[in-house]
């Protein structure tokens, strides 16, 4: 009875494993692919600036008149 209870916890502990190692697989093809696809291929990665609406250091540096 004690080895089945032993062959239990490790196909449990075997199968835990294998979704971990999937879900971190899949993690990592999320974040290593390039995602936007345009017509010449593949856009570049590059850096996005994030601000919010009212920032005084986001906006350009002429003000618009008119």
């Amino acid at each position: 009875m004690a080895g089945e209870a032993g062959s239990g916890a490790l196909r449990e502990l075997i199968l835990v494993v294998a979704v971990a190692l999937a879900g971190l697989l899949l993690a990592m093809v999320a974040a290593f692919a390039p995602w936007h696809a345009t017509p010449a291929g593949n856009a570049p990665a590059g850096l996005v600036e994030l601000h919010g609406p009212g920032d005084q250091g986001s906006g350009p540096a002429v003000a618009h008149v008119g």
